[in-house]
């Protein structure tokens, strides 16, 4: 587990590619927030985080493992329990996280969080 990258992984990428095409600034994992956000929006208060399939138990396309499958699933469990908690430590901060699944079209997910970005700049 060690060996799987943390950050700039292909789906982040295009992520970062879509917003900053769209004109969306960010900065980079965010060492103050819950998480270390893979992409925060400071100035909306915007915490993105691109989350694997595998990892965090997509509905869509995660699947658990058939070998030691009992330490997978408390393995996978924990992580969604974690992703709710940061969620959470993000909300009471005044923050709103953004969870982009690596299958989605980073064109369809950065038009979400430009739009998501611009209402919560010009307020109600």
């Amino acid at each position: 587990m060690q060996r799987q990258p943390s950050r700039d992984t292909a789906p982040e990428m295009a992520l970062r590619r879509a917003l900053h095409a769209r004109g969306v600034r960010y900065r980079l994992h965010h060492p103050g927030l819950p998480g270390r956000p893979d992409v925060a929006l400071p100035a909306s208060r915007l915490a993105v985080f691109v989350d694997g399939c595998f990892w965090h138990a997509c509905p869509e396309h995660g699947r658990a493992p058939k070998n030691n499958a009992g330490w997978w699933a408390e393995k996978l469990a924990a992580n969604t329990a974690r992703d709710r908690r940061k969620d959470e430590a993000l909300s009471a901060m005044g923050w709103l996280a953004v969870h982009v699944w690596e299958h989605e079209d980073p064109d369809g997910a950065s038009e979400r969080i430009a739009d998501l970005h611009r209402g919560r700049r010009e307020g109600p």
